[in-house]
């Protein structure tokens, strides 16, 4: 989801109906771009726009189809975005010790020390690629190769709300507890989730996260 280097535009986009009202776009590393357009673009249509992994579900307005407008944009090649976007929050979060058990295994498995992990970890900017999982549960983008872990093999029961953990290529943050299967590095005192904000979850797609060593 990070900026592209080449110059070169994303390439048209595939897309195929999933459902009565469901249509799914493959969109690869320009996820955030499409989203970005098509959010802004507001075709009438659309009701809701749902980002994941290398792809976008558009849910359309019921008794609604796809106008010929919208079926454009998704052949268009479109640039990459210019840069930032989103707003940038700085999450605290203590690192190891009880609330981050699963750091020294991982910083032995990416061949650092400790300190080096939590440096390399927290000198990344991170981008939200898109929430799942649990409501306002974001999958934070930009997180270096060298720390890139499969999830447990066996998931834990009960992960502490807070909790920051590495899945994949991915730095989650939970914010409830509740089971899971990543593995937890810290934890940060941020409230992710509130239903009684305005807006209940801290993170938006395209948001900018950097972590703040407590």
């Amino acid at each position: 989801m990070g900026k592209q280097t080449t110059g070169q535009p994303y390439p048209a986009l595939a897309w195929r109906w999933v459902s009565e009202r469901g249509v799914r776009v493959a969109t690869g590393e320009a996820t955030l771009a499409c989203y970005e357009v098509l959010n802004s673009t507001k075709f009438q249509e659309i009701e809701d726009i749902i980002p994941a992994d290398g792809s976008l579900l558009l849910i359309l307005r019921r008794g609604a189809a796809m106008s010929s407008d919208l079926q454009t944009a998704l052949a268009l090649p479109r640039d990459p975005p210019p840069g930032e976007t989103g707003s940038l929050h700085l999450i605290p979060l203590e690192y190891g010790g009880a609330v981050g058990p699963d750091l020294p295994a991982l910083a032995e498995q990416a061949g650092l020390g400790v300190g080096d992990y939590i440096n390399s970890h927290a000198s990344a900017e991170y981008t939200v690629a898109f929430l799942g999982f649990q409501p306002g549960f974001p999958y934070l983008r930009g997180l270096s190769p060298a720390l890139h872990a499969a999830r447990r093999a066996s998931p834990r029961l009960r992960v502490p709300a807070g909790s920051v953990a590495i899945g994949g290529a991915y730095t989650g943050i939970y914010p409830t507890e509740g089971p899971g299967g990543w593995h937890i590095i810290g934890r940060t005192a941020s409230v992710l989730f509130d239903p009684q904000r305005a807006a209940p979850a801290l993170l938006r797609v395209g948001d900018r996260v950097r972590f703040v060593q407590a």
